[in-house]
């Protein structure tokens, strides 16, 4: 099997903010050219597909700015310098929807963009909810509502719901659901 690695020669930051950092590499191509590679540094995130004792899927509604829409979306978050993804779904969960669960099933990480973006995103199963308050971040807003699972599925399978996280959980438990059909 071939090597087709790329190796760094350079490496400059040309951005560093409160959530991305942003470089410019330039790198030995495997045929011995050199290439430029933009990277997006990302500390990674969460993603939450809860259901509650109903089968119903916690969703949450906010305003994404990049894209210019609101948009549904799995209770999400990014993780804090050191924390383990387990621990940063669980704070999640209960600041975005004010709930703890009582099992918990590892679905898995994605690269949503492996092109350009480095963050990887954990994904988690959520089942025997307890609801408390919500904790939102001071600049966090968002509507929170619970949807039987087969529209989630259906919303994701037409487009409606087009964020990847969500749709790569949503997708995934509907697999394991025929697999095993415990959900």
């Amino acid at each position: 099997m071939p090597d087709l690695t790329e190796k760094t020669l350079k490496r400059n930051e040309v951005y560093a903010g409160r959530i991305i950092r942003v470089r410019r590499d330039e790198v030995l191509l495997p045929g011995g050219g050199h290439g430029l590679r933009e990277v997006v540094e990302h500390p990674g995130g969460v993603g939450i597909l809860a259901f509650d004792d109903r089968g119903r899927v916690a969703l949450v509604r906010q305003y994404r700015y990049a894209v210019g829409e609101h948009l549904w979306e799995i209770p999400a978050g990014k993780r804090e310098a050191g924390e383990a993804p387990f621990v940063t779904a669980q704070r999640e969960l209960a600041e975005e929807v004010g709930a703890t669960a009582s099992r918990w099933t590892d679905l898995g990480q994605i690269i949503a963009s492996p092109g350009c973006y480095g963050e990887v995103l954990y994904l988690y199963m959520a089942r025997g909810l307890t609801f408390g308050e919500r904790h939102l971040d001071e600049d966090e807003f968002l509507e929170t509502a619970f949807v039987p699972f087969a529209d989630v599925l259906e919303r994701c399978l037409q487009g409606e719901i087009r964020d990847g996280k969500t749709v790569a959980a949503v997708l995934k438990a509907g697999l394991l659901q025929e697999k095993s059909c415990t959900l």
